[in-house]
């Protein structure tokens, strides 16, 4: 399947990629930082198996652990890895806890971490204040943006891990990973990022970019079903992170079922413990897939560029409209609102309209087939790459009635 065209992904292709989506058959669906909705192929592979397991049960159990590892496979190719780097996870917040529980903490330890990070990216992390271990939450610009400068500053000698969030779930804003391992890596600490909002459009090569760990689900913008993602942990890593949720998956020579003796796999696999969620992995793996033919792990791919450029264009709507964007600028500095650079910039923008109840506005847009979130009392538009321009004139036709009534 062939790009078409220089801007973005070329006419043909985003017709090739919406056909895969039925949600856009009903609905302009700018939700993909809350729960993606499903390709066809994702949503005819779930049938197939829900069918398979209504008839076959484990007869069928080979299929489904086939599948799994072919999608190990195609997660190496997203991250650029070999596939023992590694492991399928239900979710973020499980590969963070492995991670933050695993790690070789001592007492005087400090782990630093921005301020306003999702709940599943701090929490863990606060956590190990009982065991010892300072957390440093480094504050954010007025205009929720982190600085690289305060990130080092807060770094010495006894920090051993810098855990931040690849794209901000609220402002939108995609940190530089590369410079950010550069910052980390100098000062001997490892990088840790919560990759959920980027992975899926945003290319992200641990060959190139040599962040330590890294967790995701595939429910957002990888298009797939909750309680399915990928670990990453680097190879020189393994036999750092403890297993600390172990079980019958852990071990080598996994169905002789004999805990005694047992050696652990050497790969991240160890860290996936007992049974896999095999129809949530079956659905991911067919819309990864499809995200992988359209060149999503590579270089300045098509849905990157389509999706910045979907995000542009949703902005001058927004501004035409006389919107305020509360995470571009200081909130209160209104006339300085800027636009943010493709670097920096993802399908993510959050929007207020003054004196319109967020709520309300969610509610009729519904009413009007538009989909999106409400976080931290503004709108937040998050839109992906099949989204076209009928999806942004339905969303302004919505917008406009409501901020004329």
């Amino acid at each position: 399947m062939g790009f078409v065209g220089t801007d973005g992904l070329g006419m043909e292709t985003v017709h090739a990629f919406r056909a895969e989506m039925p949600v856009a058959n009903g609905w302009a669906y700018f939700d993909h930082a809350a729960v993606g909705p499903l390709p066809k192929r994702a949503a005819d592979a779930v049938r197939r198996w829900a069918m398979d397991a209504s008839v076959d049960g484990d007869v069928r159990w080979p299929e489904w652990s086939a599948a799994a590892s072919r999608l190990r496979r195609a997660a190496s190719e997203l991250f650029h890895c070999s596939k023992q780097q590694i492991a399928l996870i239900p979710n973020t917040t499980f590969g963070i806890n492995i991670i933050a529980n695993g790690f070789p903490w001592r007492a005087g330890d400090s782990l630093v971490v921005l301020a306003n990070e999702f709940p599943s990216n701090l929490l863990p992390w606060m956590e190990l204040q009982k065991r010892g271990v300072e957390v440093r939450r480094v504050p954010v610009d007025a205009d929720g943006t982190p600085c690289l400068h305060r990130i080092r500053a807060a770094i010495d000698g006894s920090t051993r891990l810098v855990s931040v969030s690849w794209v901000g779930y609220a402002t939108g804003y995609r940190l530089p990973l590369g410079e950010l391992c550069d910052v980390v890596h100098q000062v001997g600490a490892q990088l840790f990022v919560d990759a959920i909002q980027g992975l899926g459009v945003f290319p992200l090569d641990t060959s190139e970019i040599p962040i330590d760990y890294a967790a995701a689900d595939g429910h957002k913008w990888m298009l797939g079903p909750e309680g399915a993602g990928f670990l990453y942990i680097r190879e020189s890593n393994l036999e750092r992170i403890a297993p600390v949720m172990v079980g019958w998956g852990s071990i080598e020579s996994s169905h002789e079922f004999n805990a005694e003796g047992a050696v652990y796999k050497r790969a991240a696999s160890r860290y996936e413990g007992g049974s896999a969620n095999h129809v949530g992995l079956i659905g991911l793996e067919a819309s990864l897939k499809l995200l992988l033919e359209f060149g999503c792990h590579r270089p300045d791919n098509m849905v990157a560029r389509t999706v910045l450029q979907n995000a542009a264009a949703i902005r001058d709507v927004l501004r035409r409209l006389g919107a305020v964007f509360p995470w571009s600028v200081p909130r209160d500095v209104p006339s300085r609102q800027q636009e943010p650079s493709a670097d920096s910039s993802s399908g993510i923008i959050s929007f207020q309209f003054s004196g319109k109840d967020p709520f309300e506005v969610r509610r009729r847009l519904l009413d009007a087939g538009v989909v999106l979130s409400v976080r931290h009392g503004a709108l937040r538009v998050a839109t992906h790459a099949y989204n076209n321009q009928d999806d942004i004139e339905r969303l302004e036709k919505g917008l406009v009635k409501i901020c004329e009534s």
